[in-house]
């Protein structure tokens, strides 16, 4: 079958096309037709081994595929390890849910990890209330795309969304979020701050690192909480002190979304259901961030960490 292989760490560079024999699924497993692969930016740091579970070489990357079961069964599912950028793919019981009948191809692989991230960041990191402000940083992504439409239809009072381009920012006004400031200010606590009417900020959603996340944290209000979930700048925030914590009252929270497949109650599952119901509902979309071949997955994982894109991408496997 037709793959994309990582046999060295590296940038983009290290995705090659290759002809792999067909994963068979052990038990407890079940073999995916796939018909989509999403591409996450975690992708790019499992290419490279600095993500937060190490890599193993040789490497087929990719964690989530949306496709078919042998008994005709349309599922969407995330994989232990990788394995997604290929023509079939194998997933763990448990792990992939049934997709239902008005969701397409792109909609499913934005919940399935970007929409259950927001779900999970808001709910369960952030316990958003209603009528507090929200700042979604990189809100024209896969994530916060999605997070600034879950924050206005959960009742936020006011969403701010950071972007790096004016085309971006209008992505995210036309998703409902109330005023956007430029993720390239020079002062984010000052930028944050004129956004929300002067006021310091309930809740942010933070995936940038850097000095965005401790300008972020400073922009806090008492009781507020940021919830940490990447680090797309690939730099490390300055260590924060429980004692500051304790001064102003504020919280931060880390949120890994592995774990929550862990958590009792099926927790991912109801995430999953709820994005269905409101997608189908209209009041949460995907946002398409582009479609690419099989053989162009080099040009996606580029495209990703040029801070391009919005939206979701996927790999068609057939071309």
């Amino acid at each position: 079958m037709r793959a994309v292989q990582v046999t060295e760490f590296g940038g983009p560079e290290v995705l090659k096309n290759v002809e792999l024999p067909e994963p068979v699924p052990a038990e407890g497993q079940v073999l995916i037709e796939v018909d989509h692969a999403g591409v996450n930016y975690a992708d790019t740091h499992q290419a490279e081994n600095t993500y937060l579970a190490p890599s193993r070489l040789p490497l087929v990357p990719g964690g989530e595929v949306v496709g078919r079961t042998p008994d005709g069964r349309r599922v969407v599912a995330l994989l232990n390890g990788g394995g997604g950028y290929a023509e079939r793919a194998v997933a763990d019981a448990g792990m992939f849910v049934p997709v239902p009948d008005g969701i397409d191809d792109l909609t499913a692989l934005s919940f399935i990890v970007q929409g259950a991230t927001a779900w999970l960041l808001l709910r369960k990191s952030a316990h958003l209330e209603a009528g507090e402000s929200v700042v979604v940083h990189a809100a024209a992504g896969g994530v916060g795309s999605i997070a600034v439409q879950l924050a206005k239809a959960w009742g936020a009072g006011r969403v701010i969304a950071t972007a790096s381009s004016e085309e971006k920012r209008s992505l995210a006004l036309e998703l409902g979020a109330d005023v956007t400031v430029d993720s390239r200010a020079e002062d984010m606590t000052a930028a944050l701050r004129e956004a929300n009417g002067g006021k310091r900020v309930d809740v942010v959603l933070d995936m940038t690192g850097g000095r965005v996340t401790d300008q972020s944290v400073a922009a806090l209000a008492p009781f507020g909480r940021l919830a940490f979930y990447g680090m797309a700048s690939r730099e490390q925030p300055k260590p924060v002190q429980p004692g500051s914590l304790l001064r102003h009252s504020t919280a931060i929270a880390g949120m890994w979304l592995p774990h929550a497949l862990s958590l009792p109650g099926n927790v991912f599952g109801t995430a999953m259901a709820e994005l269905f119901d409101l997608a189908l509902a209209g009041r949460v979309r995907a946002i398409a961030g582009g479609e690419y071949g099989l053989s162009q997955a080099r040009e996606a994982h580029e495209a990703l960490r040029s801070r391009a894109t919005v939206g979701k991408l996927v790999l068609d496997p057939r071309r």
